[in-house]
């Protein structure tokens, strides 16, 4: 690292005309990083967040889109024991998260592991990292928006005898006949108008709906353990370890979103202490839903009933009372929960693209706040008419998957910073340290890099796309644009060997 105290003229200066190796691994000072919390264009960001705000963020984000639209999904990979998917991808976000704990109350920034790429592993990689989050972000939001229909549907029809026809109710491709599905957009511009409102606002919004969703849960495991019947886990893993594996990859969706409340760093009233309790304790909260659910669910219907179905808690709960009124209320749980879902992902992703504004890596719009409620509006709405254009044409699957593994490479990375910081700062205060030095924050990266590895080759391929256009942004206008480009003092230098 730079020696801060150099005379000037002694200081390697990379930017602008300095070497190419030197310019993609400059480095931003975690104290700068800091320093410039809530500053945006025109305005700041206002603290108005306390811990338990922080922890329904968290919870807001991740609980709701593993049980609610994905179970459906990953149950047919891994038959009953799916249960085991779930405590997998749960044990590669509790290493992760420990991660993310001791870097959030470091480095409390709005720009989550991108800002900790930033600081430790240099421009290049900060721009994947932050890249691969508008990938997380961004397609999660769409992908939980597409679920939310099919609960929207059980609903109208268990009220009012009604339903979406499948041409405004499902993607191109995904039935015979869909144009456009119509609810998921819907949700996203709710979601965006919330937003606007201001971060407390979204946030008390976010802890009503976060209560109903915990409370649908708690209904589906009282309703659904009478219908157990342990003849269903008797072929308990049909299709072996492989199938197993696969599922915890896509499950591992369903713990996206603990790291949102990372992405209030620079809205937190006391970010140092209440950011690394916020995650840990969602993750606890959420982990512990997850699996129950998971096993009550398998238990009162059989694996090969969950293929195809995107709303199976509510088809669950009517076939174990022989009435539609006990799914109706699931539905209406399920419809408000995973709104919060979408309102506190969509909320991580333009917190992470307003600080890749400010560094320079996106345009200045991006980093514009509203004086007025102190968002960033411009922001929040190109992003939201995105993810809803997202929403709307692309099927449930597909979203998952491309999800998992942008998330999977941030986490990795948020790993590998840990160390690295550990290396370079060590005495800068801490206010959680992941336990027994590098050992977590190592077998986090494996976990990581274990369930990229049993994503399918379509995914890869998608990734692979994804990967080769941000680089192609990042070298023709971030690496130019990028306020340690044209502001050279501002940088920490990796020397070039």
């Amino acid at each position: 690292m730079l020696d801060q105290g150099a005379p000037p003229t002694t200081r390697p200066r990379p930017q602008g005309g300095g070497g190419f190796g030197s310019r993609i691994t400059r480095r931003k000072p975690v104290d700068r990083l800091v320093a410039e919390g809530g500053q945006g264009e025109g305005g700041t960001l206002r603290r108005t967040l306390g811990m338990w705000q922080l922890t329904m963020i968290s919870i807001g984000a991740t609980l709701g889109t593993g049980i609610f639209v994905v179970l459906g999904e990953s149950v047919p990979k891994a038959g009953p024991a799916v249960t085991i998917s779930f405590v997998i991808a749960g044990l590669t976000a509790l290493f992760s998260a420990l991660s993310y704990a001791e870097l959030a109350g470091t480095i409390p920034v709005a720009g989550s592991s991108y800002s900790y790429a930033y600081a430790t592993m240099g421009e290049l990689v900060a721009w994947v990292c932050g890249w691969c989050l508008v990938l997380e972000y961004g397609v999660s939001v769409a992908a939980v928006a597409v679920g939310w229909g099919e609960y929207l549907n059980e609903l109208l029809d268990g009220t009012i005898g009604v339903t979406i026809p499948d041409a405004l109710s499902a993607a191109p491709g995904e039935v015979d006949g869909a144009i456009i599905n119509l609810p998921g957009l819907i949700v996203v511009l709710l979601a965006m108008v919330f937003l606007l409102g201001g971060a407390k606002e979204s946030a008390r919004a976010n802890t009503i709906m976060v209560i109903v969703k915990i409370a649908a849960l708690v209904l589906f495991c009282a309703v659904g353990f009478t219908g157990f019947k342990s003849g269903n886990y008797s072929d308990f893993m049909p299709l072996g370890v492989a199938g197993v594996s696969a599922a915890g990859a896509s499950l591992f969706f369903s713990y996206i979103g603990f790291d949102a409340a990372s992405t209030a760093g620079e809205e937190a009233k006391n970010p140092q202490r209440d950011l690394p309790r916020a995650i840990m304790l969602s993750l606890i909260i959420v982990t512990a839903l997850y699996v129950l659910v998971a096993a009550v669910a398998v238990g009162a219907w059989n694996w090969k009933d969950f293929e195809g179905s995107e709303a199976s808690l509510t088809a669950i709960m009517n076939d174990v009372t022989g009435q539609n009124v006990w799914g109706t209320l699931l539905a209406a749980g399920a419809v408000i929960s995973i709104a919060s879902v979408v309102l506190t992902v969509l909320y991580g992703q333009t917190r992470v693209l307003f600080a890749m504004s400010r560094d320079g890596l996106v345009p200045k719009t991006f980093a514009k706040v509203s004086g007025k409620t102190g968002t960033p509006r411009v922001n929040t709405v190109l992003v939201s008419l995105f993810c809803g254009a997202l929403a709307s044409v692309i099927p449930l699957g597909k979203l998952v998957d491309a999800t998992s593994i942008g998330t999977l490479f941030a986490f990795g990375l948020v790993n590998v910073a840990v160390i690295i910081l550990r290396r370079t700062r060590p005495d800068m205060p801490r206010t959680f340290r992941v336990p027994l030095g590098w050992l977590f924050p190592v077998l986090g990266f494996g976990f990581c890099a274990y369930n990229m590895y049993n994503l399918d080759a379509a995914t890869w391929k998608v990734f692979g796309v994804w990967m080769v256009v941000g680089l192609v942004f990042y070298f023709l206008y971030g690496m130019r644009r990028s306020r340690l480009e044209t502001e050279p003092a501002a940088a920490e230098v990796s020397a070039v060997k």
